[in-house]
C-alpha cells in the first residue's frame, strides 16, 4: 500500500531515488573533503632541534626545541598560479578566433577547447600545474641550505645529523617527502569538481577546492589569532 506525501503540490514519492542518492553521496563527499582539508592544513612535521647555551660547571647545556614544517606549506598559492596559467592562454586565444590566417584560428580554437572544464585535457593539465607550482613555491620559501645555515649560526643542530651539508641534505629530503604528499593532495582537491562532473554528469553541486582551502585557512588563522590574544591578555592580568 503506497502512501503519497505531498507538500505544496509536490509529490515527494515521485522524486527520483537515484538522484536523491546521488545528492546524498555528494554531500557525504563534501564533508569528507572538508575534514581532509582541515587535517592537511593543520598537519605539521616537527623536526627535533637542540640549541647549545654555553658551558656551566664544565658541562655544555643544551635546550631542546623543534623545527615545524607544514605538510601544506604552499597553501592555495599553487592553485591560484595554475588557474592563471590556464585562463591566460584561453583569454588571448579569443582575439585570434577571427584572424585572417586559418592556422591561427585553428590554434586559437584548440587552445580554448583544451582549457574548458569539460575537456578531457583540462583535469590532467590542471593537476600537473598545481603539483609543479607546489614544488616551486615550497622550495622558494623553504630553502634547506639557509635553514641549515641559520641553525649553525644559532648553535643549533639536529640530533643524529651533523651540521652543515648533512643537515641541509636531511632537511631537503624531509621537505621533499612532505611536498610530494602535499602537492598530490592539492592537485586532487583542485580537480575534484571536474572529476565529480565527469562521473556524475551533474553541474548543480560542485566542490570548489580553491574556495574550500581559502575558507578553512582563514578560519584556522582567525582562531589562532584569537587564541594568541586570549593568552596574551591572560599573561597581562597575572
Amino acid at each position: 500500500m503506497g502512501v503519497n506525501i505531498s507538500t505544496k503540490g509536490i509529490d515527494i514519492t515521485s522524486l527520483d531515488r537515484g538522484l536523491l542518492i546521488q545528492y546524498g553521496l555528494i554531500a557525504a563527499l563534501a564533508i569528507a573533503v572538508l575534514a581532509a582539508v582541515i587535517l592537511i592544513t593543520q598537519a605539521i612535521r616537527n623536526i627535533p632541534v637542540t640549541y647549545s647555551r654555553g658551558v656551566r660547571a664544565g658541562v655544555r647545556t643544551a635546550v631542546p626545541s623543534h623545527l615545524s614544517l607544514r605538510l601544506n606549506s604552499a597553501g592555495v598559492i599553487p592553485i591560484i598560479f595554475a588557474i592563471s596559467i590556464l585562463i591566460t592562454p584561453a583569454f588571448l586565444a579569443q582575439f585570434f578566433l577571427h584572424a585572417r590566417s586559418q592556422t591561427l584560428q585553428n590554434v586559437a580554437q584548440f587552445v580554448i577547447s583544451i582549457t574548458k572544464t569539460n575537456s578531457p585535457y583540462y583535469a590532467p593539465i590542471y593537476f600537473l600545474l598545481v603539483v609543479v607550482f607546489t614544488f616551486f613555491y615550497t622550495f622558494v620559501v623553504f630553502q634547506p641550505k639557509k635553514i641549515a645555515e641559520n641553525l649553525s649560526k644559532q648553535s643549533g643542530f639536529i640530533p643524529g645529523v651533523r651540521p652543515g651539508t648533512e643537515s641541509e641534505r636531511y632537511l631537503h629530503n624531509v621537505i621533499l617527502r612532505l611536498t610530494v604528499f602535499g602537492a598530490l593532495f592539492l592537485g586532487l582537491v583542485a580537480i575534484l569538481p571536474a572529476i565529480l562532473q565527469n562521473f556524475t554528469g551533474t553541474t548543480t553541486f560542485t566542490l570548489g577546492g580553491t574556495g574550500l582551502l581559502i575558507v578553512v585557512s582563514v578560519i584556522i588563522e582567525t582562531m589562532l589569532a584569537i587564541r594568541a590574544q586570549i593568552v596574551t591578555a591572560t599573561y597581562d592580568t597575572d
